[in-house]
């Protein structure tokens, strides 16, 4: 039973992450620790912070709504795989059973903290093939990379949206910002499907994820107002010393 400090300190962690996802991403290395910290069993704080973070998510993509303007075929090839990948996912987790999960945390975290890491060379990569027009006849098939990176998306999900962007990169060909647009319409529609999907598990702590939603929106907010402010690169590098530290901590528990 969660006391009033405790939803207190998972709502104060909720606007870091949004305010985190908002600017370098990778928000889920906070609330996912402090859930766990404050006594919340693995899976249920994994399930729980995904129903939570969904607000942070669908504000990603209305901001980006300008960028996904003239998509609407590539969304219909990818949003279906995005979604059947993150109920995937979630039914893997839920098959996981707590021990199992417990003991891939610092794994799972260890490997977020790597995506994050690696964002910026991506990024770097994505625009060197973008720049050099190199012809791609792979677009039908965009729907497998993504659906592969969404199945890790609904099972954990930090660090997701270099997966799907990487997935992106590999067989389209198009500016960064629309293929940014296209991994926030991505990464919203695992993390909704997941959602949905755990509504139904029982799993799902709902005063917590409903006070975590409510500083995720406030987070993505300041966030927001931040853009400009505070260097991504800083913050990102930031967020990925604090989950090494975490994943350590995991480890020696």
């Amino acid at each position: 039973m969660l006391t009033p400090l405790d939803y207190l300190l998972a709502s104060l962690a909720a606007v870091a992450a949004g305010g985190v996802n908002a600017l370098a991403g990778g928000g889920t290395l906070i609330t996912f620790p402090m859930l766990t910290f404050l006594g919340v069993p693995a899976v249920t704080s994994n399930v729980t912070n995904t129903v939570a973070l969904c607000p942070g998510y669908f504000g990603g993509t209305l901001a980006q709504w300008n960028d996904l303007k003239g998509q609407k075929d590539r969304l219909w090839l990818i949003v279906p795989a995005s979604v059947i990948g993150g109920v995937l996912g979630g039914y893997l987790l839920l098959q996981t059973g707590e021990k199992l999960f417990t003991e891939l945390v610092p794994y799972l975290i260890l490997l977020a903290c790597i995506l994050l890491a690696i964002q910026d060379p991506v990024r770097a990569w994505l625009t060197r093939r973008m720049a050099a027009g190199q012809g791609s006849q792979l677009e039908k098939i965009t729907w497998l990379p993504v659906g592969l990176a969404s199945i890790y998306g609904g099972y954990f999900g930090a660090g997701l949206s270099v997966i799907v962007l990487s997935a992106l990169g590999l067989t389209l060909e198009d500016s960064l910002t629309r293929l940014n647009a296209l991994k926030q319409a991505v990464a919203f529609s695992v993390n909704i499907a997941a959602a949905i999907y755990f509504l139904f598990s029982g799993q799902v702590l709902w005063a917590a994820a409903l006070v975590m939603a409510v500083g995720a929106l406030l987070g993505g907010w300041l966030g927001g107002k931040l853009a400009g402010k505070i260097k991504p690169s800083t913050l990102r590098w930031t967020v990925v010393t604090i989950g090494v530290i975490v994943a350590v901590i995991y480890f020696v528990r």
